[in-house]
């Protein structure tokens, strides 16, 4: 039992390794926010439609199933959305350590959607996330609207974990990956075409933008959604967003070495970062013990 909590435990980490490349490669890429999503749920959409196809899973969806699906789709657009945006505006650090709140909000957010009792701990780790992310924003005052904007891509996340906690106990986890990013998908090229955003432009780019373009939309995507809603079977939400915090640990050591002195923060960016990181520790080791009682 100890061994499949460790290895669940090192295959999430594994995913938030990967989603540390993910604001990397959203700055690398030269392109607006809202055609970086199109183009990274398109590939994505594509990739999943060929793993469900040779998977040989066959279902239909009913009409309810489509509007869960196409809620859960609003919310990673909008998430992603909002997440690159952020990039673009501020930095990849900012928006990796903003973007580390996310687990204040799924402790707020699931015992709502579970009815579950609050448990005290949970609130006081999210509490030094919160502390941390407030540290970071008095000293990074020029960043502040990307900091604003990397919360509400937070608060989206922690939303999208909890409701696919709910929904991966009714849907396979490659099926409903495919229908949710189908339907971002869906609606933001509604939304594309009516602001007149398809052009020519939107395909000029680089042989290298179009393989970045490739790896965000399969490796980092269409892989590492599928495998954590599967991962929501055996972690809650709060863990799941709490390990994610992570996430500016990997994503900031990469956008260093790429990006250097851009990407470099004032100290007190880190004090406030490790304080966030800290509580991923502390989360761990009360939950093992908290098993062990």
């Amino acid at each position: 039992m100890q061994k499949n909590s460790i290895n669940k435990y090192l295959q999430l980490h594994f995913i938030v390794f990967i989603w540390g490349f993910t604001a990397v490669l959203g700055k690398l890429i030269p392109i607006d926010a809202v055609s970086l999503v199109w183009f990274r749920l398109l590939i994505a959409v594509v990739a999943l439609y060929f793993i469900v196809y040779f998977s040989r899973i066959k279902y239909r969806p009913t009409g309810k199933d489509y509007l869960r699906f196409a809620f859960g789709g609003t919310i990673i657009g909008l998430h992603w959305l909002t997440f690159f945006y952020a990039i673009k505006i501020s930095n990849v650090s900012i928006t990796l350590a903003a973007l580390s709140t996310g687990a204040f909000f799924a402790s707020i957010l699931e015992p709502i959607f579970f009815k579950k009792k609050i448990q005290p701990y949970e609130i006081i780790l999210a509490g030094f996330t919160v502390i941390g992310i407030i540290y970071i924003f008095n000293v990074q005052i020029e960043h502040s609207t990307g900091i604003v904007v990397a919360l509400i891509s937070a608060l989206l996340s922690a939303l999208f974990s909890i409701v696919n906690a709910n929904y991966i106990k009714k849907y396979e986890a490659k099926i409903l990956t495919f229908y949710e990013l189908l339907f971002a998908f869906l609606l933001l090229s509604i939304f594309m075409f009516t602001n007149g955003e398809f052009n020519n432009s939107l395909f000029q780019l680089s042989l290298t933008d179009y393989i970045y373009l490739l790896v965000l939309g399969t490796v980092c995507t269409a892989f590492a959604l599928t495998y954590s809603n599967k991962l929501l079977r055996q972690v809650t939400p709060f863990t799941m967003m709490l390990t994610v915090n992570l996430e500016p640990v990997y994503g900031t050591i990469l956008a260093i070495l790429i990006f250097k002195e851009s990407e470099y923060m004032n100290p007190h960016f880190y004090y406030g970062a490790i304080l966030i990181l800290t509580t991923v520790i502390l989360n761990g080791i009360i939950k093992t013990l908290k098993k062990r009682d």
